[in-house]
């Protein structure tokens, strides 16, 4: 017996996140899956970015509309997942093609990571920052290698680990959340946050505050269908996973706003995007929070990474455990670039460019040419219903360069009032929709879900 099998034994492992799976969790499960998830600093400190430009309750405003948006896209692309077995990227064999899908695997993993690693350096500035003003010693990169260090842990564990974990995280968090607002509205009413001055210089707009809203829900949609998969039904996992993620995300960015406004208001200095404005108004109680999220939704993130590079070969005998233990150990040594923090905003929009025309293109796809059903041959390594030319699909690839670039010129060339997102995704869906018109699925199968 190897060394990996007997550290598999040893803990339990089991190699069922490679290829499809039939899930058995129910939706109150997966809603607090994507609860604790999204319950994330990334997320509540994005919500500092919007107060005083946009007031307030337009902010909130902004905040739900935004993420029930794209929500409606993540919980698509999810339902894909519980539907057939098998997570995001692996479903991507079937509008780019077996070979085609490396794209955007390839992306997905950086991206993934780039997430792991700033999920672990807000953790690691949070506790140092709480440690610091306790004791006077300071080291942010040892306390973002030690957070990494129990997420790499617990994503081992694999989908059951998080099933486990994730539940007992969003619990803790959102009591201390709901301690927290309480606080801020015993001091200030709504009107009182509302009536913040807009600052002189030009900041944010409605309109970008819709599309970072949106593409937060994009960001979280290369997970939707790893962690839908495990879902027993298609009603468990739309259901849970819309509810989970709508009230998280609203909690989330709302508590950033909120916070923010309520640090102004008080006359005290505020940063956005900086945890320590945060946590120097509530102290340990919002640095638990902070880090608690971190172990939430990094866990999830180390996990996709590792079930997309496992599936990303079709037929492929990679295993779980020697992949999560590299990538794991790769996410550790990144977390000590603490530089990254101060490219976030650009990280947000790579993140859209790369993925928001995919998204776009897999369900059109799926549930218009394929009539929602693929094939088994989405399991094989060539030939068969989706090796297309050589293992690519040119419509899927075009129409993805297209959405990127047009993402990329909404941006930075000629900025869009609604942003980049939403028109990215809308001519990127109705672009691929019209250059495979006429596309039959070949051999569909009516059991839809690919687990033996």
């Amino acid at each position: 017996m190897s060394m990996i099998d007997r550290l598999e034994r040893r803990l339990n492992l089991t190699s069922d996140d490679s290829g499809p799976i039939r899930g058995t969790l129910s939706l109150g499960r997966i809603g607090m899956i994507w609860l604790a998830a999204n319950l994330v600093v990334t997320t509540m400190l994005t919500g500092t970015l919007f107060v005083p430009s946009v007031s307030w309750g337009a902010t909130i405003g902004l905040i739900v509309l935004g993420t029930v948006a794209g929500a409606l896209v993540l919980i698509t692309i999810g339902n894909i997942g519980t539907r057939t077995g098998l997570p995001t990227m692996a479903l991507t064999r079937g509008a780019f093609g077996i070979r085609g899908s490396y794209l955007p695997v390839a992306a997905n993993l950086i991206v993934l990571m780039g997430w792991s690693w700033v999920q672990a350096m807000l953790a690691g500035v949070t506790v140092d920052y709480l440690v610091h003003s306790w004791t006077g010693y300071s080291n942010p990169i040892l306390f973002s290698v030690l957070s990494e260090i129990i997420v790499v842990i617990l994503a081992i564990r694999g989908h059951e680990g998080i099933a486990k974990i994730e539940p007992w995280l969003a619990v803790i968090m959102l009591a201390i959340m709901g301690w927290i607002f309480f606080t801020i509205f015993s001091t200030f009413t709504p009107g009182d946050l509302n009536s913040l001055p807009a600052p002189a210089e030009e900041g944010m707009t409605g309109g970008l505050v819709f599309d970072v809203v949106f593409a937060t829900a994009i960001s979280w949609t290369v997970l939707s269908a790893d962690i839908n998969r495990t879902a027993k039904s298609p009603k468990s996992g739309m259901l849970g996973s819309g509810i989970g993620y709508i009230v998280s995300t609203v909690s989330a960015m709302a508590l950033g706003a909120t916070v923010f406004a309520y640090v102004l208001k008080r006359g005290d200095e505020a940063i956005a995007f900086d945890p320590g404005t945060v946590v120097s108004a509530f102290g340990a109680p919002i640095a638990i929070v902070i880090f608690f999220s971190v172990m939430a939704t990094n866990t999830m993130v180390v996990f996709g990474m590792t079930t997309s590079l496992v599936n990303a070969r079709a037929e492929g005998n990679m295993r779980f455990l020697p992949a999560a233990l590299v990538l794991g150990l790769i996410s550790i040594l990144g977390s000590t670039f603490l530089g990254l923090l101060d490219s976030f905003t650009n990280f947000m929009i790579l993140i859209g460019s790369f993925f928001v025309p995919v998204f776009a293109i897999m369900i059109v796809d799926y549930y218009f040419i394929a009539r929602a059903a693929y094939s088994r041959d989405i399991l094989r390594a060539s030939s068969g219903a989706y090796w297309y030319s050589g293992g690519f699909n040119p419509i899927a690839i075009c129409s993805w360069v297209v959405g990127a670039a047009l993402s990329y010129a909404l941006a930075y060339l000629w900025p869009s009032p609604i942003g980049a997102t939403l028109p990215t995704f809308v001519v990127t869906f109705l672009l691929y929709l019209l250059l495979s018109y006429g596309r039959k699925n070949k051999n569909p199968i009516h059991q839809s879900h690919l687990a033996a």
